[in-house]
């Protein structure tokens, strides 16, 4: 079945939840998405019961309509894979901290070099710039930085 994002390849180097969501729509709207796991794959796909051992609930979810590869990014050759990857792309999209990204040549300079006309998407907790661009963010940090969590009380146990 075809869709609107027909023709279009996006490399996925997402993991848990923010990115694999973004990235399973656009597969659902036709895109050819092509996610790059680690060795020990992504984290989602032990949690939970699950059919098999590496098949959990909330990565058959968000991973569904994606093919998959396999490369320790670690390593020159898998970078220089990666590399390849992207020229053929037209979309790269991770939710590394900057300088991961960077470490592994994801980042916008490094990919644009090879693709110049590539769409880079970065999800990040607390931006690319700024004190806080590369400290690790999930929700239940961004909810204790906001001071959101407080508000989120019953207000039972205040006197």
């Amino acid at each position: 079945m075809t869709g609107p994002l027909d023709g279009l390849r996006v490399i996925d180097l997402t993991t848990v939840f923010s990115g694999p969501y973004t990235t399973v729509l656009l597969g659902d709207l036709g895109a050819d998405v092509i996610k790059v796991e680690s060795p020990g794959g992504d984290v989602v796909r032990f949690i939970g019961p699950a059919p098999t051992a590496d098949m959990g609930p909330l990565f058959l979810t968000v991973d569904r309509n994606k093919r998959d590869v396999c490369l320790d990014l670690k390593q020159p050759d898998a970078r220089e894979a990666l590399g390849r990857l992207v020229e053929g792309a037209d979309v790269l999209i991770h939710n590394m901290r900057p300088a991961a990204a960077r470490r592994i040549g994801a980042d916008p300079d490094t990919t644009r070099a090879r693709n110049p006309r590539l769409v880079h998407c970065a999800i990040s907790g607390f931006g690319s710039e700024g004190p806080y661009a590369d400290l690790p963010a999930y929700d239940d940090v961004i909810q204790a930085a906001s001071g959101i969590v407080p508000l989120q009380s019953s207000g039972q146990d205040e006197p």
